[in-house]
């Protein structure tokens, strides 16, 4: 049976493959070993040939890619485990970052993030939410692609130009709603998360690949930046999860995982959280063992994880708490009852005695029973601990086979380019102004009789001759909008100018 081997306490401590997907819990305070562990874990998997992806937050989980240094401490402990024929050895990984910077740049678009999860990234209370469905629903009913914020950005326009329309038809639409999402956006544009927002979609295969030796490959996701935007950070692995959770078919019970995903500052995932979106986690951790995928939480506390999904985590590694404050010894005290009791081992003494590199650990084994918690000498990584420099970052994404894929930036025909090119058409076919007063009379009258085409409902615009014309009218409102915002900013502009200019003279 495939084993990865995590450490020794009286005898060698083994997490068994087929009960990888069964999920786990790394926890500990802050330095007493828990990257290490993870580090373990993932090359183990990779060895197995198991993919992995798991989010880099300080920085050091990139040196998975290169091979550690031996030193005197690391051979003594390497002997003292007993760990047969171990030598430095980097795995194989792909680098991904939500800013493409440090990374290959990870996309998925506005359809797929979908309404509820826009709207959590975007901090929108519930009314706020409501439009955002509603603005949903139109693009699909009008067979307009919503790829990336440009194309948000305009059906908002558009639906704000027909909101007494659109509330016959969804509900109600009110104009500070609108604004509210408008101005959501530009606070997440100023974030840097336009770029999550566009084409190529990320595809979901080329997280679960394995190299030509059989090795799977861990994708690193670069986080250092992305932790500091909290929403956004647990809204995309959130997204991830749940993409990987509806697109996988079941497999049942195998010889190894599929895949398995890595959530470190895992609490990130679950504070302030909607009760929608916390189900929606605990579900998708429940279900997603069928599929082949074990799911791996990483966090300072046991009880930063919900007890719905802590229930669900056979695989436990916890290293030292220190018990200084009520919350300290709380957390001491759940860690301790979280585990299958051994009579030789005082769980909550010995968790804040534990030194560096030390772990108390309980995995699934035969049958899925969990083995006695064991405290445990956790095995050094093969791969570099600590980060890496630019150059060998660039190295490793020099050698990548999905650079070219995803490097250049794609944008095609969506509903912004639509409206734009409908907007164009019906200024290019508007007749020129007829000179006169009687005309100009005759024109309002036929405007308060309801007969002006360009002014048609929206039941005509979604189902009726005249649909184009109104979503051309909606656009040249806003394009007119946008310009004469932009000449009254830049005259004023040049107004305080040159009053400051004056009063500094």
């Amino acid at each position: 049976m495939d084993r990865i081997l995590i450490g020794k306490g009286e005898e060698p401590v083994y997490l068994l493959a087929p009960y990888g997907n069964r999920h786990g819990l790394v926890a500990g305070a802050t330095g007493t070993g828990k990257t290490v562990s993870l580090l373990v874990m993932a090359e183990g998997f990779s060895r197995l040939g198991v993919p992995v992806v798991m989010a880099d937050v300080k920085g050091d989980v990139a040196g998975l890619a290169m091979p550690g240094t031996g030193n005197e401490k690391l051979e003594k402990r390497v002997a003292e485990i007993g760990m047969e024929g171990w030598a430095p050895e980097g795995s194989p990984v792909l680098f991904w970052d939500l800013y493409g910077k440090a990374g290959h740049p990870v996309r998925t678009t506005i359809s797929e993030v979908g309404p509820t999860l826009l709207a959590r990234m975007l901090e929108l209370n519930d009314t706020q939410e409501g439009v955002l469905e509603v603005v949903f629903r139109l693009a699909d009913e009008q067979g307009l692609l919503l790829l990336d914020m440009d194309d948000l950005r305009a059906l908002l326009g558009y639906v704000a130009d027909h909101r007494k329309d659109v509330s016959e038809h969804y509900g109600l639409v009110a104009t500070p709603s609108i604004a509210a999402i408008q101005r959501s956006l530009l606070a997440l544009e100023r974030e840097g998360g336009t770029g999550f927002f566009g084409e190529p979609a990320l595809e979901l295969g080329d997280l679960m690949r394995t190299d030509l030796s059989g090795h799977g490959v861990i994708s690193v996701l670069s986080a250092d930046q992305l932790i500091l935007k909290p929403r956004l950070y647990s809204s995309f692995l959130l997204w991830l999860l749940s993409e990987l959770f509806e697109q996988l078919p079941e497999v049942g019970d195998q010889d190894r995982p599929r895949l398995v995903f890595v959530f470190d500052e895992a609490h990130l995932l679950f504070d302030d959280a909607p009760a929608a979106l916390r189900q929606r986690v605990e579900q998708v951790v429940r279900i997603i063992r069928s599929k082949g995928v074990g799911v791996y939480f990483c966090s300072q506390f046991p009880d930063d994880v919900p007890d719905q999904v802590l229930g669900q985590l056979g695989n436990r590694i916890q290293h030292a708490l220190r018990a200084y404050t009520p919350r300290d010894q709380k957390a001491v005290k759940t860690a301790a009852e979280t585990f299958v009791a051994n009579p030789k081992l005082d769980v909550a003494e010995t968790i804040g005695r534990l030194g560096v590199g030390e772990a108390l650990v309980s995995t699934l084994q035969e049958k899925g029973v969990p083995m006695p918690v064991e405290r445990t000498l956790i095995c050094p990584p093969r791969c570099r601990m600590g980060a890496i420099t630019d150059e060998e970052r660039a190295a490793v994404r020099a050698r990548s086979p999905v650079g070219a894929k995803y490097d250049t930036p794609v944008n095609r025909e969506s509903a912004y380019e639509k409206l734009a090119a409908r907007a164009e058409e019906k200024a290019a076919e508007a007749p020129p102004p007829v000179a006169g007063g009687r005309a100009g009379a005759a024109g309002g009258e036929g405007a308060r009789a309801g007969k002006d085409p360009a002014r048609s409902s929206l039941g005509d615009m979604l189902w009726g001759t005249t649909r184009r014309q109104g979503m051309v009218e909606s656009m040249a409102k806003q394009a007119a909008r946008t310009v004469g915002g932009q000449v009254g900013r830049q005259i004023l502009r040049g107004v305080l100018g040159g009053i400051l200019g004056g009063s500094r003279r």
